[in-house]
């Protein structure tokens, strides 16, 4: 019979220490947070000291009695939920339920789930730390507060059902101010040229830098055209060569947001995606019959590196490149301000574990994911890449052009990345005179600000001290599924619903939805953690100056009544815009004695029929696409609009089931807090 319970948030993380660990351990699971908030009241003393009323989850009674059963002879209870502040206050509430006076409770703290890790925890267990469950409730309690009280001012002024969260309100701010910067953006039209030319039957292209000693941006095509033809029967011949060797530094290792950054950016994972696949990587992955965890734990915002992690990443690079290839002096890293410092970066459990040694083992996405995580932390530890960098100055009558080339000297860190084969300018002399094989008037137009996209709010969001590691995921998978936000070729756009949500907010919560003031309150909850603030005292702060613009707005506030040029085809009455919680769409102002509603249309005709109208829809699983309103008998879809302009032909598709994403792990433990 085993003598030591461990219990853990994750049964994928349970069988990977089961898997290594003796028969004196059994080790159990908790399935996440045993008890939380109700949904159905406030739960929350605000007359009070803002004492938090939890309540057992659905479904955790049972698991609650299971672990009392597995606890109930064990000499020792070990808590080995994650090692942040969710995970700390999941083992809190574990301990509170199963707690008895003959039973002794440890805290160990891992961020690898490997045998050498978990032993070294095991022999050195610590005990929970209250500040970490402090830090936790103050920001449950507090997007509660804000949450509950703001929720019921969306059902009176837009549609029963909506909700607003403190974190998300800011993202969807961000969302909805970029969008308003495309709408008014105007493109500006200027004119360049470029010149074709042959050196020794090499081919390249330059630049027109100067012409008559000015600039050489043209606004008026008539002028490129003038310059052209002035330029064409000219010579052209070198004027000076300069070269300049370059190096390229090498980047930290993984934290959260980088990873889900550079996810997005070169596999276009969305940072959900990229978290689901993070946390099977991390709880263990079945090699040669054994379960190991591939990576460190993947919420964290430190650049830390153990000492014997950098050790065997020195040793691995030394022999597997050679001595040439070591960084000679580690850089400094600066953390974030408010950083975890005692986590440590996303790393590889074991440098000498390459990719390709372990792919057949892991599926597509995990394999794509682990070689980005184990690449960038390799690469830290090599030195710099060399470039040699060549420009060249052509002279052609009054006109001045230049070329460029970079050539790699030394690959570096750039020895695990493949790189693309350029073609390199030929070794020119001064004077050397050119082949001109054609010159061309080449049209540029401004373009808008990019919208956000996954990558780029994440990056905002950490910029502004916005959020933490765990709720950047969960933002923007509540943002999608709320239809506040709809993903359009990878950009996160705003729908009607979201500006409506956000304008609301903005006009009469500034304070909730000032960057400045969410940043500040990540530092606050930040010192409940360090023990420099008592968390309730957060709560006694802000909640009276909120409450009362919450009594004001509701006392002001009415449903806005807009009406549309139709007419309703039932009783004759004006149709009226409306929101429901997957957009706008029009009512009879009748309603509820009459009780027709139809659908706002996209004015787009069926390409596919011919008779109907593409409307804007969503699916079961809260993904937009536009479907014909001759449906049933016309099932035309299509999911992007731009495609239909892009290549009519092609642009009908189905909806596919494979193109359903999980909810984040996140979702189910941090996804309240945002």
């Amino acid at each position: 019979m085993s003598k030591y319970l461990i219990i853990v948030e994750s049964p994928t993380k349970a069988r990977t220490l089961s898997s290594f660990l003796s028969k004196d351990y059994e080790i159990s699971s908790s399935k996440g947070h045993i008890v939380d908030l109700p949904s159905s009241k406030l739960a929350v003393d605000v007359k009070g000291d803002f004492q938090p009323l939890y309540t057992v989850l659905p479904g955790k009674k049972k698991i609650i009695s299971e672990l009392k059963k597995k606890a109930k002879n064990k000499e020792a209870i070990y808590l080995a939920t994650d090692p942040d502040r969710e995970g700390e206050a999941i083992s809190w509430h574990i301990k509170e339920k199963l707690k008895n006076k003959d039973k002794k409770f440890y805290r160990i703290i891992f961020h690898e789930i490997t045998k050498g890790a978990i032993g070294e925890a095991l022999t050195d267990p610590g005990q929970l730390d209250l500040k970490k469950v402090k830090a936790q409730m103050a920001r449950r309690v507090l997007d509660r507060v804000v949450g509950y009280r703001l929720s019921p001012l969306l059902w009176k002024k837009i549609v029963r059902g909506l909700s607003a969260g403190r974190v998300q309100s800011v993202a969807l701010r961000f969302i909805v101010e970029k969008e308003k910067e495309v709408k008014k953006f105007i493109p500006k039209i200027t004119y360049s040229l470029d010149a074709d030319l042959s050196y020794k039957e090499v081919n390249f292209s330059a630049k027109l830098k100067k012409y008559q000693g000015k600039k050489s941006v043209f606004k008026d095509k008539q002028e490129a055209d003038k310059c052209r033809q002035q330029l064409a029967d000219q010579d052209f011949f070198i004027t000076a060569i300069l070269k300049k060797k370059n190096r390229r530094k090498t980047q930290p290792p993984h934290i959260t947001s980088s990873l889900q950054q550079e996810a997005f950016n070169k596999l276009r994972f969305s940072a959900q995606k990229t978290m689901v696949v993070a946390q099977q990587l991390y709880e263990g992955i079945t090699l040669n019959g054994e379960n190991i965890g591939l990576i460190t734990y993947m919420r964290t915002d430190s650049f830390a590196v153990s000492q014997k992690a950098k050790d065997v990443a020195v040793n691995f690079i030394e022999t597997e490149f050679g001595k040439e290839y070591l960084l000679k002096k580690a850089y400094k890293r600066k953390n974030k301000k408010g950083a975890q410092l005692a986590h440590e970066a996303i790393r590889p459990t074991d440098v000498r574990r390459k990719p390709d040694n372990v792919g057949q083992y892991l599926t597509k996405d995990q394999f794509r994911l682990y070689q980005l995580i184990w690449r960038r932390f390799t690469a830290s530890f090599m030195t710099e890449a060399v470039f040699e960098n060549t420009k060249i100055e052509i002279k052609a009558g009054q006109g001045l052009f230049s070329a460029e080339d970079k050539k790699l000297v030394f690959s570096g860190f750039l020895k695990l990345y493949p790189q693309d084969q350029s073609l390199y300018l030929p070794d020119f002399a001064k004077g050397d005179k050119l082949n001109l094989k054609a010159l061309e008037v080449k049209k540029h137009s401004t373009k808008p600000p990019a919208r956000y996209n996954d990558a780029s709010l994440i990056k905002i969001l950490e910029e502004k001290g916005i959020g933490r590691p765990s709720t950047y995921a969960p933002t923007i998978f509540t943002l999608l599924r709320r239809n506040y936000v709809r993903r359009e070729k990878s950009y996160l756009c705003p729908t009607d619903l979201g500006v409506k949500v956000a304008e609301f907010l903005i006009k009469h919560f500034k304070q909730i939805m000032d960057y400045g003031f969410t940043a500040d309150m990540e530092t606050k909850l930040d010192k409940v953690e360090e023990g420099e603030v008592v968390w309730s005292q957060i709560l006694k702060d802000f909640y009276p100056d909120f409450q009362e613009q919450v009594q004001k707005v509701s006392k002001t506030i009415k449903k806005e009544v807009v009406y549309s040029d139709k007419k309703c085809p039932h009783c004759g009455g004006r149709l009226v815009i409306k929101w429901s919680r997957k957009g706008k769409f029009l009512s009879c102002e009748n309603f509820p004695s009459c009780r027709y509603a139809e659908s706002i249309t996209t004015g787009i005709k069926c390409p596919d029929c011919g008779k109907g109208e593409l409307l804007q829809r969503r699916n079961r699983r809260g993904q937009t696409f536009y479907g014909c309103t001759n449906f049933p008998e016309c099932r035309y879809t299509i999911r992007n609009l731009d495609q239909l302009k892009e290549n009519p032909k092609e642009s009908k598709e189905k909806d596919k089931s494979s193109d359903r994403q999980k909810a984040p792990r996140d979702e189910g433990r941090g996804t309240r807090d945002v």
